[in-house]
């Protein structure tokens, strides 16, 4: 074989390795691996509402369990439960969008929840 040869199979391995990776990020970046987990069923019990990240190593996800949420900051170094036993709202079919003063309140709520955090990473 020539020199060639090697070469143009060289490049055709990191095409196709760029190719896997592409896919995959774009999955990540999607939400598309979460969704291809399996669909759960109206009685489980522990689900992850909503999820935000702060910054390239931490975020916020917010989970219910048992009609009760608890908000936690997830991280690289440490994990922090930053609220537990939250009253689960009656309604879980509105659209982020969509919603009504209650979503608008829960929003402004995770907005200050997120600063707070912010500003307490950065001292």
């Amino acid at each position: 074989m020539e020199f060639a040869d090697y070469l143009r199979f060289l490049a055709g391995f990191i095409f196709i390795l760029s190719l896997i990776g592409l896919c995959a990020w774009s999955a990540k970046r999607f939400g598309l691996a979460a969704r291809l987990q399996g669909v759960r069923g109206p009685d489980a019990r522990l689900s992850v509402v909503e999820t935000l990240s702060i910054d390239m190593k931490h975020k916020l996800l917010l989970i219910r369990r048992d009609g009760k949420e608890h908000l936690i900051m997830v991280g690289a170094d440490r994990d922090l439960l930053v609220e537990a036993n939250i009253d689960a709202p009656a309604v879980h079919n509105q659209t982020p969008g969509h919603a009504g003063g209650e979503g608008q309140q829960a929003a402004a709520q995770m907005r200050r929840v997120v600063d707070f955090l912010k500003e307490r990473r950065a001292q």
